[in-house]
């Protein structure tokens, strides 16, 4: 079994000053591997840590499109900002990808519209269900989602600082490849540390300021 947090963001990201470098490390100090790196569109961070040996990595970018922010994982090449949600879940899809919703009804975050991801439904393959950033009515909104959907739930801490890394993760079986990696998802577990709650709110202040 290992853990992932899926839903990470380093300095690649303009509201983020912790270095790819600093990220990996910590995850290795929690036991996540692989880094699911999802900075806001830029792949730099996580092909940064593909080059570094001794660290599994999955390349994400968190892609501000026409109608709301979308998650690719299993990149191989960054995908524009600006085309509408349809174009870039076509754009992720056609590179082996998978299309990760992430916070869909966080009122402070700038999630797809409703309008898009009616447009987009039959191409999501993961709902994010938990987001450390999210409250409880947000987080129950997006599981409601996952299930009428029928997508995979995800969970991620949506860390923007070093101490949110891993306030959430999914413990799953270890994976090849993004299809397998999928059909894993479906049947993991997430575990959301209570440790982390009065940290984790300070932090969901400061990204709703940042509007990150």
């Amino acid at each position: 079994m290992i853990r992932v947090d899926l839903h990470l963001h380093s300095s690649a990201s303009a509201d983020c000053k912790v270095g790819p470098k600093e990220v990996a490390a910590r995850c290795r100090r929690l036991g996540l591997s692989p880094v699911f790196l999802t900075d806001h569109n830029s792949i730099e961070g996580a092909s940064l840590l593909e080059a570094v040996a001794g660290q599994r990595v999955v390349v994400g970018e968190e892609i501000m499109t026409s109608a709301g922010e979308l998650i690719g994982l299993f990149l191989s090449r960054p995908i524009p900002k600006g085309l509408t949600p349809t174009e870039t879940a076509r754009e992720i899809k056609d590179q082996g990808g998978l299309v990760y919703l992430e916070h869909p009804y966080d009122q402070f975050r700038r999630h797809l519209t409703e309008d898009a991801i009616e447009a987009v439904a039959d191409l999501v393959d993961i709902v994010e269900v938990f987001n450390g950033r999210s409250d409880s009515e947000a987080n129950r909104r997006a599981a409601d989602l996952r299930d009428t959907l029928g997508a995979a739930p995800g969970a991620g801490s949506d860390a923007h600082t070093i101490l949110e890394i891993g306030s959430v993760y999914v413990q799953m079986e270890d994976f090849e490849g993004a299809s397998d990696f999928l059909a894993k998802l479906r049947r993991s577990k997430i575990v959301k540390r209570p440790s982390g709650r009065f940290r984790m709110a300070g932090a969901r202040l400061i990204g709703r300021i940042r509007g990150g």
